[in-house]
């Protein structure tokens, strides 16, 4: 008789809708933002970015489904070539090989076949983070512990921030913090952490005098329209500009080459400007299905390591997204980061649908058993390295054996 299959959980179902309606969304902005740019440049009919985007949305979206189905022992196998390869086309970033846009010099490739590497690298911290925390049940006992993550979180972000790219590396940082607090860190020692964090960020910024010059103009923006506060101030004027319900689909005057990267980073404002308070909301309601069913499985989840997969890729998304709407709202510098699955961009868009599989499958009940590393200070059991504990029910079993192991010996002596 054939088994029956189990229905996936209501968390499952959430993720796949809400994803399918942000990629929605974002076909439809994409082509809306990007249309007028497209036409008034002369760079064919205005459709070039929203095929561009479908096109990158399904194989994203392929891949998605693919790992969805093949289970998390895939993810763990890959998770030191993708490490690997991520800081090699980091620092191949840094060679002749770099494609240098708008003065920042972040992606590899030639023509339209370009990715940018630090997209890579979020996902592949994320792995390697759950992977670290779930074989060392106790490197959170003392801060030394810690620094194999913090030596190759420490060398990404700085690769990254050279680039320059800080918005991607805050991301990371809210991500890897996320994580460490879903892993049992305890609040002060990375409010320390936070805190020494914040003050390298400040001092990152007033090195060089543009990042100096934005951080100005993020304090007092109309004060600096006409040159480092332009992008922000109009699209301020876009979001003031759609009121409660918005012009109108296709009705932005913002993105008649007024607002820059209207169809990447501030894709949000033209979604002001078009649909309104209204349609924000909407967006941010979204978000929040994925944080909620993030979340839930994260703490359904079997095992340490789906758990902190689980957290951590539901970390990603919010920490991009909150970042992204905090900058286009004026409550942060400018940072140029995506808002994920609506911006327009290639390896963002991908990477996350791939981020999007991991958590679907760990929703169905994916799960993976790792063997436990020793502990750094040494202590071994016989020699060996301890199995990991990820199975309640193999500990139900075991301690059930041994307790009846235990009174068939009290009855025999009886």
């Amino acid at each position: 008789m054939a088994r029956r299959r189990h229905p996936h959980p209501i968390e499952h179902s959430i993720l796949i809708t809400a994803t399918l309606c942000l990629l929605a969304v974002g076909a439809v902005m994409v082509f809306s933002a990007s249309s007028s740019r497209s036409l008034l440049s002369g760079q064919g009919d205005g459709t070039s970015f929203m095929v561009r985007y479908v096109a990158y949305g399904t194989v994203g979206f392929a891949l998605m489904q693919l790992i969805a189905r093949r289970g998390l022992d895939l993810v763990l196998r890959a998770t030191q070539p993708l490490l690997l390869a991520s800081f090699v086309c980091l620092v191949l970033v840094k060679t002749p090989l770099g494609v240098s846009v708008n003065g920042a010099t972040r992606w590899l490739g030639a023509g339209p076949l370009v990715f940018q590497p630090s997209e890579l690298m979020k996902l592949a911290l994320v792995l390697y983070a759950a992977k670290l925390l779930a074989e060392r049940p106790k490197v959170l006992a003392r801060p030394q512990f810690l620094m194999p993550l913090g030596l190759v979180a420490g060398s990404a972000v700085l690769l990254i921030a050279s680039q320059p790219d800080l918005g991607t590396a805050l991301v990371i940082c809210f991500t890897l913090a996320a994580m460490l607090v879903a892993a049992g860190m305890p609040i002060r020692w990375l409010g320390t952490a936070a805190g020494g964090g914040a003050m390298l960020v400040f001092l990152f910024a007033m090195a060089e005098p543009y990042r100096r010059d934005r951080l100005m103009s993020f304090m007092d923006p109309w004060a600096h329209a006409g040159n480092e506060g332009f992008q922000a101030v109009q699209g301020q004027i876009a979001l003031g500009s759609g009121g409660l319900f918005g012009r109108g689909i296709g009705q932005s005057q913002q993105k008649n080459l007024f607002l820059p990267e209207a169809h990447t980073d501030f894709i949000l404002a033209i979604i002001g400007e078009e649909l309104g308070v209204v349609g924000i909301f909407g967006i941010l309601f979204l978000y929040g299905l994925v944080a909620y069913a993030g979340l839930r499985v994260a703490k359904n989840a079997r095992g340490t390591y789906a758990k902190l997969l689980a957290a951590g890729i539901t970390s990603l998304f919010l920490s991009q997204a909150m970042l992204n709407v905090f900058t286009v709202l004026g409550l942060a510098p400018l940072t140029g980061v995506p808002l994920p699955f609506i911006s327009y961009g290639s390896t963002n868009l991908i990477v996350l649908l791939l981020g999007m599989g991991i958590l679907l499958n760990v929703a169905a009940g994916g799960n993976v058993k790792l063997r436990a590393v020793p502990d750094v200070a040494g202590s071994r059991s016989n020699g060996s390295a301890r199995t990991s504990t990820d199975d309640p029910h193999r500990r139900r079993r075991d301690s059930g054996a041994r307790r009846a192991g235990a009174g068939g010996r009290r009855r025999a002596a009886g």
